[in-house]
């Protein structure tokens, strides 16, 4: 029997976020994809037993949890200095950085160790990060540069800049993630018009996702909207209403905006998420780098325009499904997001043909096709 072992930590983070769905989805398909005669354990920092029955809850068909001795921070605090682990050993695939990377004998002792880098925003902009996430991330790196036996990454754009961070030779392997399985839509038109009612949402609306910091380039987006003859539609955002001491209502003033023009929406539901995405006229996404285009094809799965910046990953995520926006210069991209609304907005056949060629591009992401590549991943190491 072949062991696969999984660092599931994120799951049980205080904040799972993005990563801890990325690791719950991802197990969850590598135990519907194991082939025969292999099967999937979970790694995890010692917890509670709360703890433990949630990640066991979450991975049905999961072979085993094998529990380490230290705590989530001592254990990072060990794994960053290299320190030996029994968790080192066999097949061990990390959904991130945090992963046992130590020296090993891969063809003596069968251990190899992958791990998945999902940005290099630590060195593109470190802004975005808290000084000891980009110090962590930094030295993660530089341990994997000497012991991981694969780098996973979701696409080829991040390849690109990772080669530029940090040389991986041949070791690198560009493996896609997908949207979540839960992202659906209610059952029956009366609850999600039901739905709909108690999350106040209009019946046209520009929709975007993220953060005021700079790099999402969300303050862009709604100084387009301030902009003359632009579009006169609200603006919904998916994430929170502040960013340090901007807020976005004070973004939101000084392009010039009604205060009800601009509204966050955060902590929602799968299925609230789901509605939201589906309803939207046009879902925007100006964000300036991205490690992996998500939030566009899972817009793509409920056939909704999309918008998307020219930013190499969601370019490469979007095929032609999606309309691009030059980044160039700061000054002029608010200009031409609105330009792009205007055009998608105001040209059925063209939003038609978004909405379609949309739903088409979201097949080509799926978790199991994921699974098994990482299966083929392990086996051809």
């Amino acid at each position: 029997m072949i062991t696969l072992r999984v660092v599931v930590d994120q799951l049980i983070s205080p904040v799972p976020g993005g990563l801890g769905r990325y690791t719950e989805e991802l197990t969850r398909s590598l135990i519907s994809t194991a082939p025969t005669d292999c099967a999937v354990e979970g790694i995890v920092s010692a917890s509670s037993a709360e703890n433990y029955a949630q990640i066991e809850a979450a991975l049905p068909g999961l072979a085993g949890l094998h529990k380490m001795a230290l705590a989530r921070r001592e254990l990072s605090a060990a794994w960053q200095l290299g320190v030996a682990t029994s968790a080192g050993h066999g097949l061990v695939h990390a959904p991130g950085l945090f992963a046992p990377l130590r020296r090993h004998d891969r063809a003596r002792d069968e251990t190899q160790v992958a791990v998945t880098v999902h940005d290099v925003l630590a060195w593109t902009h470190p802004e975005s990060l808290t000084p000891t996430t980009v110090a962590w991330t930094k030295v993660m790196l530089k341990r994997a540069r000497k012991h991981a036996d694969a780098i996973v990454v979701p696409s080829h754009a991040l390849a690109d800049q990772l080669r530029e961070v940090m040389d991986f030779g041949d070791r690198v392997r560009v493996i896609g993630g997908a949207v979540s399985s839960g992202l659906t839509l209610p059952t029956n038109s009366a609850a999600a018009e039901a739905l709909a009612v108690s999350l106040k949402l209009p019946d046209q609306y520009i929709l975007t996702a993220g953060t005021l910091e700079p790099r999402r380039a969300v303050t862009a987006l709604i100084t387009a909207l301030g902009l003359p003859g632009a579009a006169d539609l609200p603006l919904i955002v998916l994430g929170p209403d502040s960013w340090g001491d901007l807020t976005l209502a004070s973004v939101a003033d000084e392009a010039g905006l009604a205060p009800d023009r601009v509204r966050a929406m955060h902590g929602l539901t799968d299925q609230e998420l789901a509605l939201v995405m589906s309803r939207a006229s046009v879902f925007v996404y100006p964000s300036l780098e991205e490690g992996f285009g998500l939030p566009i094809i899972q817009a793509f799965q409920f056939g909704t325009p999309v918008i998307h910046s020219d930013a190499p990953a969601l370019v490469e995520a979007a095929g032609d499904a999606g309309f691009a926006v030059e980044r160039g210069d700061a000054a002029g991209y608010p200009e031409r997001l609105s330009a792009a609304l205007e055009r998608v907005l105001g040209d059925t056949e063209l939003a038609t043909r978004l909405r379609i060629f949309g739903s088409d591009r979201a097949k080509a992401f799926t978790w199991r096709d994921t699974a098994e590549r990482v299966w083929q991943l392990h086996a051809d190491l």
